[in-house]
């Protein structure tokens, strides 16, 4: 009988055999096809964060659009908050005052006045003269007339209590805008043929009050109707309709989904920084491009409204009003990602960013020292501070992120305010952890040992 195999001496316990040593022709091609897999899974890799940054770079303005619209069309006070300032716009105030006061002169016969005022003179036998100073009268009546209506009318538009009106009809017709994007008919915002129409009969009905009491009784004969106001003109009104209808129901997915690829560009890319870097870099261009685009639609809007429907700043008036808080949001949003770009370049491998690390390290050094000196030890807190630095920033910056997702509505302010308490606890840690016993330097070293900048 053959003997057994004898056992490899390095796996004892493996019977099948002895273990193949590798000739150096077969390590040779064995590196380089492990070198080769590497390079693909490397390319697979990068193809699939290139085309996953395209999808995010092109949804990131939709998204900000589409949450803009479908927080508007949702949330009663935030609308009420976008169409309250109206109220108080000068232009769109004499707009409305100009209108309400052609239509109650128009409704007061001034000629039927003077009329009869030259027939009782004639009756009476009154001399030639007097006749004719009579009838030269249409013209003064009827400036004093507009005179004493355009007061009345002023009093009640800019008056607290049209703006206090103005805020009670929108909330109660939070529904117009819903009807203005689907094209109904009904509600304060309508559209029809190619106009947008704010309706302003409940502020018509109130100066139709006033001016009854103030005397002018044929104010009562102002009619229901011509009681609007052409905000837009426009032959792509339809399109754009359906495009603000796809975006009402995608507005409360689109910023989840954008986010998510944005995140899975990142981890899939072999360089999470250099990614990171780029994605946020291009988020930033993309809002600038849409802060481009909102001043293009403004200028065609203004170009698309006659002077005869609406003048030129009360359109300007309407238009900033209603995009204020969407511009505001992309503002927001180009700021943090020029903050997020500019973290990740800091922690980097580049001369200026180990520049800023090295300072900061220095400074808070020089701080738990002095802290130190003074009696003020950290003990196990600092040198537990000092061992897992890497971990704790990394949690402060994901609670300093979070805290911006739960914002409601976050400004550039309450960007400011987030990054400020963040960058300040960060700098109180780092001065506690310098605070630490005899041997924080070893601490100090193993943290910028952990805090390397990887590539990926």
């Amino acid at each position: 009988m053959n003997p057994p195999a004898s056992q490899d001496p390095e796996h004892p316990g493996d019977a099948a055999g002895p273990a193949h040593v590798m000739t150096a022709e077969e390590r040779a091609e064995y590196e380089r096809l492990r070198r080769h897999a590497a390079v693909r899974h490397r390319r697979v890799r990068r193809a699939g964060s290139s085309l996953l940054l395209v999808l995010t770079l092109l949804l990131a303005p939709l998204a900000v659009v589409a949450a803009w619209v479908q927080d508007t069309v949702s949330d009663t006070d935030r609308y009420v908050e976008t169409v309250a300032p109206l109220a108080s716009e000068p232009a769109v105030q004499d707009v409305v005052i100009k209108r309400l006061t052609d239509q109650v002169v128009k409704n007061v016969d001034v000629k039927a006045v003077t009329d009869a005022l030259v027939r009782t003179l004639q009756d009476a036998g009154a001399p030639p003269r007097v006749v004719d100073g009579a009838a030269s009268l249409e013209g003064p009546l009827r400036d004093a007339v507009r005179t004493a209506v355009n007061r009345t009318v002023s009093g009640v538009i800019t008056s607290d209590a049209f703006q206090q009106v103005w805020e009670g009809a929108n909330r109660r017709s939070h529904a117009a805008v819903v009807n203005m994007l689907t094209g109904d008919r009904e509600g304060a915002v309508t559209s029809e043929d190619g106009t947008v129409q704010l309706n302003v009969g409940e502020i018509v009905d109130q100066v139709r009050e006033r001016l009854v009491d103030a005397g002018f009784d044929k104010a009562a004969a102002i009619p229901d109707v011509d009681r609007t106001v052409t905000l837009f003109e426009t032959e792509q009104l339809g399109k754009a309709q359906d495009a603000m209808r796809l975006l009402d129901i995608l507005g409360a997915w689109l910023p989840v989904l954008t986010v998510v690829l944005a995140a899975l560009a990142v981890w899939t890319a072999p360089a999470h920084r250099v990614m990171l870097i780029v994605t946020a870099t291009g988020v930033g261009v993309m809002m600038v491009v849409l802060l481009v685009g909102f001043a293009v639609v403004r200028r065609v809007y203004l170009d698309s409204v006659p002077p005869a429907a609406l003048p030129a700043d009360a359109a300007a008036a309407v238009y900033d009003t209603f995009v204020r808080f969407l511009r505001d949001s992309t503002i927001t949003l180009l700021v943090v990602a020029v903050v997020t770009a500019l973290v990740a370049y800091l922690y980097g491998p580049g001369r200026l960013a180990r520049g800023v690390r090295t300072a900061a390290d220095r400074g808070t050094a020089a701080t738990g020292r002095a802290l130190e000196h003074a009696g003020v030890r950290t003990g196990a807190t600092g040198r537990r501070l000092a061992e897992h630095r890497t971990w704790i920033t990394g949690v402060v910056m994901a609670a300093g992120a979070l805290a911006l997702v739960l914002w409601n509505h976050p400004t550039v302010g309450a960007v400011a305010l987030v990054l400020g308490i963040a960058l300040a606890v960060l700098i109180v840690l780092a001065v506690l952890a310098a605070a630490g016993p005899a041997d924080r330097a070893a601490g100090r070293r193993g943290g910028r040992r952990n805090r390397r900048p990887l590539e990926s």
